[in-house]
């Protein structure tokens, strides 16, 4: 159970106690500040009889206990405690007994002050000494230093067994509470981005026949708000962190992409992510120049290590383009052009006279999502160039048509099954064969002016064929989509890149089948990942495990998954949208409304969205009708 509030971070066991065991403890910018926690009352461990999280940075936990075994079954003490991100957590003791009690109650505090990566290597090393400090204690090594305090302060506090004590008299249904504050020295409280004021999110809501979507919404936009991270040297500029716990910094594609799909709650997450980008991206001269760095990723193992820097650099001048539509206002667009310019000569330089662009570079494969970014990149880039009134539109269109021709004879696999895009192309020419969700990318073409997508690498026939490979059994798990094929050699439920259901892509497979006007394929797998929202409390992981839904089963968790995650919670606001099919274009002052006319979850009402910087609200009928039920002045519906 993880509250998070970046930089502020809790991981508890839902047994409420904090053992020191594993990944529990309270974390403050990647360190454990404090590691146990345990509660004892009246010499006993309450026992646990529920754990919630009530909301993205704090969960709840209830325990009870019997301060006397002769008085029968019923427990007398109820022991709630309140669990914040922010390093705070309050014990309350409610009293249920007839007569007064005095209850003596001890905590047990201690920690390792080590980092986060050190424990989950299994290296985080012995707890710390503590000493008295105050109205609490203090541990203090090389690795940092972290303080706990105590309000009211405690009776006797023992250093030596790191034990705080005191001892309350409880009136008959009386209640006392004890707040315990934990943080490094010197330091403040977490000043959380996401519950600032200047929130780059719009408070979206949802509401409609299918109750979950209300609240998957307000989920996902609370998951979002903890991952807001600052730029300590720009604090006007915001951005995600790619997940919890184990990537609490920055990660470039994932950041431009979860900004990408969170368009219809704002373009200021975008600009934030825009800018601290552009500040990354390398200069002077060499085939890297106009890149925006970002790891190796693994691909799975039917092909090498990907860049997470050639996907994030085709990813910056589609978001920069996108975000003009939605309503980015233009002095921050333009701030941002060149940039984007120098994106673009970076991807016309790296694919040179060759039709495909490789990855990683130099000599790797012509991946099929790197090719559908790419062509994205080129034609959402072109369409921003144009608008800007600057050169090299008419080039990347040119280059982007030839990838088109090229790449429907090249990357297609004939088979007695009408065919499949094959994953990539091997430098010499061979097919590399498995289907798997990266697949979806080429659906994902982008939007351009007058509410219209852009066109695909794929023919029309062959967007048929991909979707009615996507909708099977052996890509569909009934949860989501699969990342490999059931039927493919290697498939493993567990696999990362193999086999498990990444909701990222399964979203943006809802969202390109929609718009390819293939409602059934989309409405199963919106349906799926609606389900497995539920069984996760509606906080989306990252990923989870690709076994087969049937009737009394319930999706696995994938014990590496970060959850939350940036795209993941993105992909909630990417899914309740498409119901809607909303196509801005800010700059000629329209927006057309593209709705599955199925309506799968039945009618749908979205509030507080924001197009041209002004709150839109859209309502979906059961009929799949859309109408417009707020927008900024003088916005026009364009059929």
């Amino acid at each position: 159970m993880i509250c998070v509030a970046l930089p502020g971070l809790a991981i508890s066991t839902d047994q409420g106690q904090l053992t020191g065991r594993g990944l529990e403890g309270f974390y403050r910018a990647g360190r454990r500040v404090l590691s146990r926690c345990q509660v004892r009352v009246a010499g006993r461990e309450p026992l646990p009889i529920q754990a919630r999280i009530t909301g993205a940075d704090c969960a709840r936990f209830v325990g009870t206990l019997r301060t006397s075994p002769q008085a029968g079954p019923d427990p007398d003490v109820v022991v709630v405690r309140i669990r914040h991100a922010d390093g705070t957590e309050r014990i309350t003791l409610h009293s249920a007994a007839v007569r007064p009690l005095r209850v003596p109650v001890e905590v047990a505090l201690g920690t390792d002050l080590a980092d986060l990566g050190a424990i989950a290597c299994g290296n985080a090393g012995p707890e710390v000494p503590a000493t008295v400090h105050d109205s609490g204690l203090r541990w203090s090594s090389a690795r940092g230093n972290s303080t706990v305090t105590a309000d009211p302060s405690p009776a006797d506090a023992l250093a030596s067994a790191g034990l705080l004590r005191w001892e309350f008299a409880l009136p008959p249904g009386g209640s006392v509470s004890i707040e315990l504050r934990v943080r490094p020295d010197g330091a403040g409280p977490v000043r959380a981005v996401g519950r600032a004021a200047t929130s780059p999110l719009a408070p979206a809501r949802a509401d409609g026949d299918d109750p979950r979507v209300a609240v998957l919404l307000r989920t996902s936009i609370e998951d979002l708000q903890a991952l807001l991270l600052r730029d300590p040297a720009h604090p006007a500029d915001t951005h995600l962190a790619a997940g919890v716990p184990w990537r609490c910094g920055l990660a470039p594609a994932e950041a431009l992409a979860a900004a990408r799909l969170t368009l219809p709650l704002g373009t200021r997450l975008a600009v934030g992510t825009l800018r601290t980008l552009a500040r990354t991206q390398l200069r002077g001269r060499g085939p890297q120049s106009g890149m925006i760095p970002g790891p190796i990723r693994d691909a799975g193992p039917h092909l090498p290590p990907g860049c997470t820097g050639t996907e994030a650099t085709l990813l910056f001048p589609a978001l920069l383009a996108e975000a003009r539509r939605w309503g980015m206002p233009e002095p921050e667009a333009e701030q941002l052009l060149p940039a984007a310019e120098r994106c673009l000569t970076w991807l016309r330089t790296a694919a040179g006279d060759s039709t495909y662009l490789p990855d990683p570079q130099p000599g790797g494969p012509a991946r099929c999502e790197t090719q559908a970014h790419a062509h994205r990149a080129a034609l959402l880039g072109a369409d921003l160039l144009d608008t800007c009134g600057r050169p090299g539109g008419d080039e990347l269109r040119q280059w982007a048509r030839a990838l088109r021709t090229t790449f429907r004879a090249d990357f297609w696999i004939d088979d007695v099954g009408g065919g499949r895009p094959a994953a990539a192309r091997a430098p010499d020419g061979r097919r590399v064969p498995h289907l798997g969700a990266a697949a979806v990318h080429l659906l994902d073409t982008g939007l351009l002016g007058g509410g219209e997508q852009a066109p695909g690498l794929l023919d029309k026939v062959q967007t048929e064929h991909l979707a009615r490979l996507l909708g099977g059994p052996a890509m569909d798990s009934g949860w989501g989509l699969r990342g490999l094929s059931a039927k493919e050699a290697g498939h493993n439920p567990f696999g990362h890149r193999s086999g498990a259901v990444r909701v990222h892509e399964t979203a943006l497979a809802v969202a390109g089948l929609a718009a390819a006007d293939y409602e059934k394929e989309a409405s199963g797998l919106l349906r799926g990942l609606l389900g497995a929202a539920e069984a996760f409390g509606h906080r989306l992981p990252e990923m989870y495990a690709g076994e087969r839904r049937t009737d009394s089963s319930a999706p696995l968790p994938h014990p590496a998954a970060c959850r939350p995650a940036a795209t993941a919670a993105a992909a909630g606001v990417l899914l309740l949208t498409t119901l809607a099919g909303i196509r801005p274009d800010a700059l000629a002052g329209t927006v057309t409304l593209r709705p599955l006319r199925s309506a799968p979850l039945g009618e749908i009402v979205l509030t507080g969205l924001r197009v041209a910087g002004a709150p839109f609200s859209v309502r979906v009928s059961r009929l799949g009708l859309a109408m417009v039920e707020e927008a900024a002045d003088g916005l026009q519906l364009r059929a």
